[in-house]
């Protein structure tokens, strides 16, 4: 009897440059089994897929080699924050205020 699959995808992006790739994987197929089937890093070297963090539809996933996917679900690649969001928000506010008190 042949194998049930499903249609997943794997998409990662840099500002310059966005991969998505569809695959047909067999049900039961972790997130990480589909990243490395993804072939990503043949795109993005600088990328390790072993230790990407990772996520589907925006929502980060703690351990990606337990979560079995779901026919249709897109898992993403994240890439490191170049800022730290805190910081960038005091860096805002900071702004906001010296424009605020120059008026």
């Amino acid at each position: 009897m042949a194998e049930k699959t499903m249609v997943v995808e794997v998409a990662y992006a840099l500002p310059h440059k966005q991969k998505i790739v569809t695959l047909n994987v067999p049900e039961g197929t972790s997130m990480l089994d589909a990243v490395r089937l993804s072939c990503m890093d043949q795109h993005f070297p600088e990328l390790d897929l072993e230790s990407a963090p990772l996520g589907i539809f925006g929502k980060a996933v703690p351990k990606p080699a337990e979560r079995v996917l779901q026919s249709g679900e897109r898992v993403e690649i994240y890439r490191p924050l170049i800022a730290d969001p805190k910081e960038v928000r005091k860096q805002r506010a900071a702004k906001a205020k010296a424009a605020k008190t120059e008026d």
